[in-house]
């Protein structure tokens, strides 16, 4: 059940019964019309902009559209006021059955509360991570993989068919510099002095993989050049780093669908297709590029290069594809595992990428749009820094890392359902403060806490009706006399829990989880704020001593909320708490 937009359909029907009485001219496009709250609650329940978005195409005055729009809607029995406000928004208060009917979907649906059918079973791809195989995640990866998970989690809730994708970029020069790195600890481990010469991975997680070399090959590689070993090296090293870095995304309770190799890509055929498929569109050329921003003629050589003309669809520039010297660049595999996306049927891709990849984005948005000839969009979503603090300074790097605070290092810390509610507590482009105090502190300040306390609150109000012998299941406090709940401070709650179907198609639009953790606080809130009016209003009180019926409403209200919290925690892959300690 969604009542904003039951209520929207509501508006279009009396629209297009407008139009057949000749009071507006027929054929309008009311695609723009919208229902939603309104900025000011005291305005009203809801408010539409239909007379203000119709007005200039029907060539009529805003204030008279909504005039007449007002008289057709007070005729409804779900409404009770139709007002018009300013130039010709117009305001809605509904009935109090409403937000009762609200109550009862909430206990009836339960988990399913708030699901969509908005993505209409859509493929969608989110490929996130995708950090190189070379060492343990680090904090930035953390944010990453958490926004990642929420998003593939809200576009499931709201009706899509997602897929997690981690792609493996083992196909670079990164991968020889893990062998090599690797080589050196294998050395240690047969006695010898490891050589970390500058360049190579200097962590301490590389120590294990050394032993392991150790006890697959003895002494055996110790006297042999690098062309002999490096190979087999890189191949061990890498499958050992991936088994490093799903052991990081359970800690994180994040786990992928699908695993894509870079490496996989060559020798088969499939960057050449890629290529030669853009080359049949013409938009493949050998060409020379003008000098960087920055840089002038006389510091700049130019070449011919094979280039993607990008800018076809889009860029800034045309993208090189082939060095001069007939190599890839590191665009062209990225092309071909961007196609391979789109040959498995996706209608949409999602890239999670760290802000230093912020360049990457139009080439690649124009290299999809290319290849799908315009079918499959491409969102790419940047991933902005984290900040680390503890005891009011910086906190450190981690030794085992070598160079970076790891997502091990934050996990062992703060826990995971706390790093995976506080990463989603600003917009993925914004940057992230996380202080280990702040984030484990109890106070209304640390939004973590204040929902899982709304959380552990519900659960405990259920227990202490149950005690109080009221049937506390949700098939029976949907069939109670929710009508009980008639105070303003009772309805404004039950109004937050009709948003939530809302909220999850706003988000899922705009591929912005970090909206739903906004929406648990607010609800939070208002939550706690009711429990303490009651301290001072006894009818405000959840537990109603003498009656149970009074108390049954009222535990349909907290419980409904208590739907939406679990639902909401969920899509953020954070446990709701049932008490607090």
């Amino acid at each position: 059940m969604n009542l904003f937009s039951d209520i929207r359909a509501l508006v279009l029907d009396a629209l297009a019964q407008m139009q057949q009485a000749g009071e507006l001219p027929a054929g309008l496009d009311t695609a723009a019309v919208t229902v939603e709250p309104p900025r000011d609650p005291a305005h009203g329940d809801m408010a539409t902009n239909a007379a203000m978005v119709l007005a200039k195409p029907a060539a009529k005055k805003p204030r008279e559209i909504a005039d007449l729009l007002a008289a057709r809607l007070a005729q409804d029995p779900r409404i009770t006021s139709a007002e018009v406000a300013g130039p010709g928004f117009l305001n809605l208060r509904l009935a109090p059955a409403e937000w009762q009917g609200v109550l009862r979907a909430a206990l009836t649906k339960g988990a399913d509360y708030g699901r969509s059918t908005l993505g209409a079973g859509r493929k969608i791809n989110v490929e996130f991570v995708s950090a190189n195989p070379t060492g343990p995640m680090h904090v930035g990866h953390t944010r990453g993989a958490v926004f990642g998970d929420a998003l593939a989690a809200l576009l499931d809730f709201a009706g899509h068919d997602v897929t997690r994708e981690y792609y493996i970029n083992d196909g670079g020069a990164q991968v020889d510099v893990l062998a090599r790195s690797a080589y050196e600890r294998y050395r240690e481990a047969n006695g010898l002095e490891p050589e970390i010469r500058e360049g190579l991975y200097p962590g301490d997680y590389l120590i294990p993989v050394g032993e392991a070399l150790k006890a697959k090959y003895g002494g055996s590689l110790l006297d042999k050049p690098e062309a002999d070993w490096l190979d087999e090296i890189r191949e061990f090293a890498t499958a050992a780093m991936m088994d490093m870095i799903r052991e990081d995304l359970a800690l994180l309770n994040v786990r992928m669908d699908v695993f894509s190799s870079e490496k996989a890509l060559y020798g088969t055929g499939r960057i050449e297709a890629a290529i030669d498929r853009l080359r049949q569109a013409g938009l493949i050329y050998e060409g020379v590029l003008e000098p960087p921003k920055g840089k002038t003629p006389e510091d700049w050589e130019p070449r011919e290069q094979t280039l993607f003309r990008s800018t076809a669809h889009g860029d800034d520039v045309d993208r090189p594809v082939m060095k001069s010297d007939g190599s890839w660049t590191y665009f062209a595999p990225d092309i071909a595992y961007h196609w391979d996306k789109i040959d498995r049927g996706f209608d949409e891709l999602i890239d999670v990428f760290g802000a230093d990849h912020g360049g990457y984005v139009k080439r690649m948005t124009a290299a999809v749009k290319a290849l799908s000839n315009g079918r499959v969009a491409l969102d790419v979503k940047l991933i902005q820094l984290v900040k680390l603090f503890k005891n009011g300074e910086p906190f450190k790097m981690s030794k085992r890392a070598g160079t970076f605070v790891t997502l091990r290092d934050v996990v062992e810390q703060a826990g995971a359902d706390v790093t995976r509610f506080h990463m989603l507590t600003r917009k993925n482009d914004a940057a992230l403060d996380f202080d280990f105090d702040k984030v484990l502190e109890q106070s209304k300040d640390n939004p973590v806490w204040y929902v899982q306390y709304a959380s552990a609150r519900v659960n405990s109000v259920l227990g202490k009706a149950r005690d109080m012998g009221v049937d506390v299941t949700d098939a029976a406090l949907a069939r109670a006399d929710l009508s009980r709940l008639n105070h303003p401070a009772e309805l404004d709650l039950a109004r937050k829990v009709a948003e939530w179907p809302r909220i999850v198609e706003i988000a899922a639009r705009a591929n912005e989880p970090h909206r739903i953790a906004f929406f648990l606080y607010d609800i939070a809130s208002d939550l706690h704020s009711l429990w303490n009016r009651g301290n001072d209003e006894l009818s405000l009180r959840f537990l109603q001593e003498g009656d149970t019926d009074s108390t049954a409403a009222k535990i349909a209200l907290v419980r409904s909320v208590g739907v939406v919290i679990s639902a909401g925690l969920g899509i953020l892959g954070v446990t709701p708490a049932k008490e607090m300690r």
